[in-house]
């Protein structure tokens, strides 16, 4: 497989439950190649790993989900 990679997210990436699915556009990478659709909790702790292949999703420095406005 190849590299990991990390894919850093503003808090308007995320979904309504502060989440993002991989295999994602913002990894660049081609949803025909990839692996099944799978759910990550990125707002939880800042980030999240892909159980497939590793991509890393991450909010931004300084991005915050949620109530704090």
């Amino acid at each position: 497989m190849g590299t990991s990679s990390t894919v850093e997210l503003l808090a308007s990436d995320l979904n309504g439950q502060g989440g993002v699915y991989c295999p994602s556009p913002k990894a660049d990478m081609k949803v025909w190649n990839s692996h099944p659709k799978v759910y990550l909790d990125v707002a939880r702790t800042g980030q999240a790993k892909c159980p497939y292949c590793g991509t890393v999703y991450a909010l931004k420095a300084g991005e915050h989900f949620g109530a704090s406005h």
